[in-house]
């Protein structure tokens, strides 16, 4: 049962963990175990609160379908055991990710002394450059 928050676990009956071979090097023992995990967890089903769910659909990440599963692949590890862990740790780490609630931007104003100095500095510029222009003989 990952622990996510000191109020927010998730059941183990709403994820799903399935033992595939592992593909890529690895000798003999690739080709025999199932040491590779397959986690797949759906979101919409789940007993997240629903902000949380709500923030994690939106989350851009290629691991989250279409459907709302997020589906994590872990094979890093020679032991089925040990990419059990990884691929709940990464379960954990993207849930955590979407508990986070980002700060509303509040957006700013420029004030009224930086917009004088800039009118200011440009007719500074422009009166500068005209000096430079080529004196008529009149």
């Amino acid at each position: 049962m990952p622990r996510i928050s000191p109020n927010i676990t998730i059941p183990q009956e709403e994820i799903g963990i399935s033992a595939v071979r592992a593909s890529g090097a690895g000798g003999q023992n690739v080709n025999k175990v199932a040491t590779a995990i397959h986690l797949r967890f759906d979101i919409k089903a789940s007993s997240l609160p629903d902000d949380c769910k709500q923030r994690l659909l939106a989350l851009p990440d290629h691991r989250i379908t279409r459907d709302g599963v997020i589906v994590i692949k872990s094979q890093e590890h020679r032991t089925q055991d040990k990419n059990r862990e990884a691929a709940l740790q990464r379960l954990q780490t993207l849930v955590r990710r979407a508990l986070v609630q980002r700060k509303r931007r509040i957006p700013t104003r420029v004030s009224a002394a930086a917009k004088k100095r800039r009118l200011e500095q440009k007719s500074r510029r422009g009166r500068d450059k005209s000096l430079r222009a080529r004196v008529s003989v009149d």
